[in-house]
């Protein structure tokens, strides 16, 4: 880590706009004019609207990341946590992932720690859940979904068959629909290869405690998707939510009751709470209040945005903010580079403006909703034509020429080879195998000589 004169820029978070914002800046910057660092616990960057991908085996799962690193090569990465921010002093209070914690000053921030899965107090959902918004959950799922068919081809137990092929899936927001629609789609093509599992007899389950799935494209369209995931076999339950899942026993608000291994949760997202230290005016959902610039409330050195962020929408109008999405997410990123340059050369701030442009979503393998917007007038399609235009709209939004070029390779292999259904359930506990071999030796029997030994020593 350097020790410049110059001032620094700590940027908090290297996601989306954590990335975006930090290239903007060494972009825009002049030589030696200030130093970036950027703090995440992860060193790469995950692009989440890939997940479901990811988790159906359509993309690689390294191809959905971008290592931080290599993409700010001019900048500090550091791994680890800002555990708290000192604003009188402008000092930021560093977690690394080993050691003991340090001070780095500063004095420019950009606060872009994102969101969280948003839970509830439901009674088994720590040890049973599994949630969507990491790339090693996906790869996770996947894993654990392949792992259910190999128990239900090789079990005579007809109990145990059945909890493993169900699988139940909380939330009906993008993700939630998106990633049934995959791992569905990812089980019905592996069931061609278990002579004892047939698409017939999996049960998938999509819960929602709201009137419709996936609001984000509009009512015909959520419509259209939910008759759409029901003609493929998928039980979806509305104005229903989960009262608990102790030992995978699933237990519904409308009564229903099933056995499950999977138990999926992507009922939404909420601020990251790490914000509730660094002493930063919140609004009442825990956002970080900013203004149209993009700098929080009160301060002319700090900026925010994201999903971690309450942005006026000026393009709706008063009272309205900007949706939590990756579209909104690219666009603050730049903006906010824009003034934090600004800021730093006293230069005027610049009001961040966007209006909606649609939104995609892919249910599967050729099967998508998409709403695209026009000015006034509204596209909307479905079927193949929606999920090329999910595919075309994302693969030219992952950040970086690299990983464009490997998820579309990727997309074209998969047009001519056929999907692959391993699970590599043992990469998850990786020295399991080494470990039973390895026998760990008690202290006792250490100091017990051994009988050949014995003999050695006799003779």
């Amino acid at each position: 880590m350097s020790t410049t004169e110059r001032p620094r820029i700590l940027v908090v978070g290297g996601g989306y706009v954590g990335l975006y914002a930090a290239r903007r800046i060494l972009k825009k910057m002049r030589y030696g004019e200030a130093t970036v660092t950027v703090v995440d616990p992860r060193s790469y960057m995950t692009y989440q609207p890939f997940l479901p991908e990811a988790a159906a085996g359509s993309i690689s799962p390294r191809h959905v990341v971008v290592p931080l690193r290599r993409v700010l090569p001019k900048a500090e990465v550091l791994t680890g946590r800002v555990s708290t921010i000192d604003q009188d002093r402008k000092v930021a209070v560093i977690q690394p992932l080993v050691g003991e914690t340090y001070e780095l000053p500063f004095d420019y921030l950009v606060v872009a720690l994102g969101a969280v899965s948003r839970t509830f107090p439901i009674p088994g959902l720590a040890e049973n859940g599994i949630g969507m918004k990491g790339i090693e959950e996906a790869i996770g799922l996947r894993n654990h979904v392949l792992e259910q068919l190999d128990k239900a081809d090789s079990t005579t137990d007809e109990e145990i068959r059945r909890k493993a092929l169900t699988f139940v899936f909380v939330g009906g927001g993008f993700a939630g629909a998106e990633t049934i629609g995959e791992i569905e789609d990812m089980a019905r093509d592996a069931a061609k290869y278990y002579p004892n599992v047939k698409r017939e007899d999996m049960r998938f389950v999509l819960v929602d405690a709201a009137d419709k799935i996936l609001p984000e494209v509009g009512p015909k369209l959520g419509q259209w998707g939910l008759e759409h995931l029901q003609k493929r076999g998928v039980e979806v339950y509305l104005k229903t939510s989960m009262d608990s899942c102790i030992d995978g026993h699933v237990v519904l608000k409308n009564g229903l009751e099933v056995d499950s291994n999977t138990i999926v949760w992507t009922a939404g997202v909420k601020p990251n709470p790490a914000l509730a230290r660094f002493g930063l005016p919140l609004g009442p959902r825990g956002h970080v209040d900013t203004a149209p610039t993009l700098q929080v409330q009160g301060t002319d050195y700090i900026w925010a945005a994201g999903d971690n962020a309450q942005v006026p929408d000026l393009a709706v109008g008063e009272g309205a903010w900007c949706p939590p999405n990756a579209q909104h997410a690219l666009r603050q990123a730049k903006v906010l580079g824009d003034n934090v340059i600004s800021g730093m050369r006293g230069f005027p701030q610049q009001d961040y403006k966007h209006a909606n442009k649609g939104a995609v979503a892919g249910l599967g393998l050729h099967k998508g909703v998409a709403m695209i917007v026009f000015g006034k007038m509204k596209i909307k399609l479905k079927g193949r034509l929606a999920w090329y235009m999910h595919r075309g709209y994302h693969g030219m939004a992952m950040p970086t020429f690299n990983r464009k070029i490997r998820v579309i390779a990727d997309w074209t292999l998969g047009m001519f080879l056929k999907r692959e259904v391993v699970s590599l359930g043992a990469i998850e506990n990786p020295r399991e195998e080494f470990y039973e071999a390895a026998s760990p030796v008690s202290a006792a029997a250490a100091a017990k000589p051994s009988a050949p030994a014995e003999k050695a020593k006799a003779s």
